[in-house]
């Protein structure tokens, strides 16, 4: 019997462009590419294309653009917005750069480095500390995650606060457009106004105007100092006090202000009992706060002792954990990237990634807890994230007691309820990990008319056929 997948002459093109082994058609070789780690997105493919080059990227794009063949660009499937996967009519392929790894050049004079968009964060990240360079993004999922997947979403993570988004860190970009024509502009300029800066179009886009294939990103000084303590808060109010005294006192230096919740750290405490997740003697909160310096100067680790012995609400720090060594830092910093994963072991949850002004978190956190409360009985709130930049991950976990379907039935009224009052307190209801396919209503609920017209005109220039990943991003009209 003949396989039709072998006859089908649109992967027959495919296999020519990509080789035997760069068309995967059979469902067992398929399925790691068709969900999501946690479960929530699940699609069907014709065909996942594994490219090696942007030459075969552009190839297989173009002819999907003669044939009107849709297109869902991925990366390290590391995304919780289902941003990366196929519809369930297996009409589409999924294209996954996983073979573009390389890393193209690193310039020290330049202070950058030139990588194919399939590298993984993890592999960047070494690369450049072989140099004597630092690459500052900093995600739980870097071993598996790929730089194109993190331009795509605008990757932020731990150290935001003190080196901006991935936007931030991208000089350039190599870009593979809906017809199948290649845009490139991977010159690495610190600066060039000469017209619109195109690459911003892009980073953030979840492969709906292109398909990045290669980046220039920019590198930072390795810190010759760091120091990390946890410190045991009584409030939000008290946190946000005491990183305005810290952010005054150290300025850059203060790389990572972290915010986690007594029931966040439970836990961890409870799902990974090898982790020394430390006591914070019954205070509902803790900051974790990373300093760093590229000189030597005084030592980092008394400066900030003695900072918050004299900060606002130093009464409560004197049971602050500070790491001695690198070994201690890492640990700590393994405490707080299991959060998500001991929320998913504990049981089924509703998440949120939000952001807010800062000034407005503490009112914020007020106002939504009685309400959550009110309308869930019993559910636990997880709440940990980035507070130096404004970053929250606001989650649910089901009530102790309580029956996990009844708990997920009420997703979309307690979705609501947080997500207009973050809109309320002048927030977003997208602060790190986009849109995806799981927040295109609140896109058309949110976004204001204006708003998404223009992204709708953009989308149609650029990908008048909607064959880059559709369904993604831009709301239903």
């Amino acid at each position: 019997m003949v396989d039709p997948a072998r006859s089908d002459p649109d992967l027959a093109f495919f296999r020519q462009v990509c080789g035997p082994r760069g068309v995967v058609t059979d469902p067992a070789g398929q399925s790691d590419y068709l969900r999501e780690p946690r479960g929530r997105f699940a699609g069907a493919a014709r065909a996942v294309v594994l490219p090696g080059s942007t030459a075969e990227v552009a190839a297989v794009v173009q002819y999907a653009h003669e044939h009107g063949i849709a297109i869902v660009p991925q990366g390290g499937q590391t995304g919780l917005c289902g941003g990366a996967m196929p519809d369930d009519t297996g009409r589409q392929i999924v294209l996954n750069l996983k073979r573009m790894r390389r890393i193209l050049a690193l310039d020290p004079a330049e202070g950058t480095v030139t990588v194919q968009a399939g590298c993984r964060l993890s592999e960047l990240q070494q690369a450049a500390a072989a140099h004597g360079w630092l690459f500052p993004l900093s995600l739980a999922s870097s071993g598996d995650c790929q730089i194109g997947g993190n331009l795509a979403t605008n990757a932020g993570g731990h150290n935001v606060l003190r080196y901006g988004n991935v936007r931030e860190l991208c000089r350039g970009l190599e870009v593979v457009l809906a017809d199948g024509r290649v845009w490139s502009d991977l010159k690495g300029l610190a600066k060039d106004n000469s017209g619109y800066d195109l690459k911003q179009l892009f980073i953030g886009a979840e492969g709906t105007l292109g398909i990045i294939t290669a980046a220039v990103l920019r590198l930072v000084p390795r810190p010759a100092q760091q120091a990390l303590t946890l410190v045991p808060l009584p409030d939000v109010a008290t946190a946000l006090q005491l990183f305005a005294y810290l952010n005054a006192s150290f300025g850059e230096a203060l790389t990572a202000f972290e915010l986690m919740s007594a029931f966040s750290l439970d836990l961890v405490a409870h799902h990974f009992p090898d982790l020394p997740v430390p006591r914070t003697n019954d205070s509902p909160w803790c900051v974790l706060i990373e300093l760093s310096r590229t000189s030597a100067g005084t030592d980092l680790a008394s400066d900030l002792a003695s900072a918050l012995d004299a900060s606002a609400g130093a009464d409560g720090l004197r049971n602050a954990v500070t790491a001695v060594d690198r070994r201690q830092m890492d640990r700590l910093w393994a405490v707080r990237n299991a959060i998500p994963d001991a929320q998913r072991r504990e049981g089924p949850s509703i998440k949120h990634d939000i952001s807010l002004p800062r000034g407005r978190m503490a009112p914020f956190i007020a106002e939504v807890l009685p309400l959550l409360q009110a309308r869930c009985p019993g559910v636990r709130p997880c709440i940990f994230g980035h507070l130096g930049d404004g970053n929250l991950h606001f989650n649910l976990s089901v009530p102790r007691a309580g029956d996990a379907a009844a708990f997920l039935a009420q997703r979309a009224g307690l979705e609501r309820l947080v997500h207009d009052r973050v809109v309320a307190h002048g927030g977003s209801f997208a602060a790190e990990h986009g849109v995806g396919q799981l927040k295109r209503n609140e896109m058309a609920r949110y976004k204001d008319a204006v708003t998404l017209d223009l992204m709708r005109r953009i989308k149609r220039a650029l990908d008048p056929q909607g064959i880059l990943n559709p369904g993604k991003v831009l709301p239903e009209r």
